[in-house]
């Protein structure tokens, strides 16, 4: 992938596979460390499935034999001297707190630091494609804050439903306003 927004992506619609109401996805900017958090309440994962997430060649799609997603995130970690950190519990496990929570950090300042990207879009795709399902979206950088909760908007919204037009073109609107006043 060219951007972390994309590996974004891939691992929040992973959250929503595995059945999470709420996906959290949190960016953290501090002192040259990136440190990006994808939190859900899904189904979790078993010790066995955590261990082989970051093999390419282990896949819980029927579709194809590979998954790089994950692998691919913790490469991009691990080119600028960051880590990768997943931990799980399953709905067996515990029926109240169950859920994943991905932790990728990068080194900033290194020279293979792969750019964040378009993150605002991928917000929007996860929102556009998965309107049932609610996300908070949060980067934090140099004490100033970009925040999106979709269970704000559908207190105000009522019955207006998360991916039509208007809706999403406002979201847009207001990702890019709070981007451009935290430059």
């Amino acid at each position: 992938m060219k951007e972390l927004s994309l590996n974004i992506l891939d691992v929040a619609e992973n959250s929503v596979k595995a059945g999470a109401s709420l996906t959290q996805i949190l960016l953290t900017e501090k002192d040259n460390v990136l440190t990006i958090e994808i939190v859900d309440d899904g189904c979790g994962m078993d010790e066995d499935v955590v261990r082989s997430v970051t093999d390419p060649f282990y896949t819980t799609r029927t579709t194809r034999k590979v998954g790089m997603g994950i692998p691919l995130l913790k490469l991009a970690c691990e080119q600028t001297e960051g880590q990768l950190t997943i931990e799980s519990t399953t709905i067996e496990e515990d029926p109240t707190a169950h859920g994943t929570h991905v932790t990728a950090t990068f080194n900033m300042d290194h020279i293979d630091f792969m750019p964040l990207g378009d993150v605002s879009s991928s917000v929007l795709t996860l929102i556009q494609g998965h309107p049932d399902t609610d996300f908070l979206f949060r980067h934090e950088k140099d004490g100033q804050v970009v925040e999106l909760d979709t269970r704000q908007l559908r207190e105000v919204l009522e019955d207006v439903p998360l991916n039509s037009y208007d809706v999403l073109e406002w979201i847009r609107e207001y990702l890019r306003e709070q981007y451009e006043a935290l430059s």
